[in-house]
């Protein structure tokens, strides 16, 4: 799904290669494209979060590893 602004400022939201006026939606079309805007976000910060934690877990084997190696 993506967004794009036209000329007469109307919001068109392609679907499965298909164009659809934003303004021209029903009300539950529109909240449907609410929900996956959000969870769209929701799966970018987790996947950012995961980054996260994957690279504090790595720095802490790593610190592990340099503590048992030395003694």
């Amino acid at each position: 799904m993506s967004k794009k602004t036209t000329k007469k400022d109307k919001t068109v939201i392609t679907v499965n290669d298909e164009e659809y006026v934003y303004e021209e939606m029903t009300d539950e079309q529109k909240e449907l494209i609410n929900h996956i805007n959000d969870l769209t976000r929701k799966i970018g910060t987790s996947q950012f979060n995961l980054e996260q934690l994957n690279f504090g877990k790595n720095a802490f084997v790593n610190a592990l590893s340099q503590s048992l190696e030395s003694g």
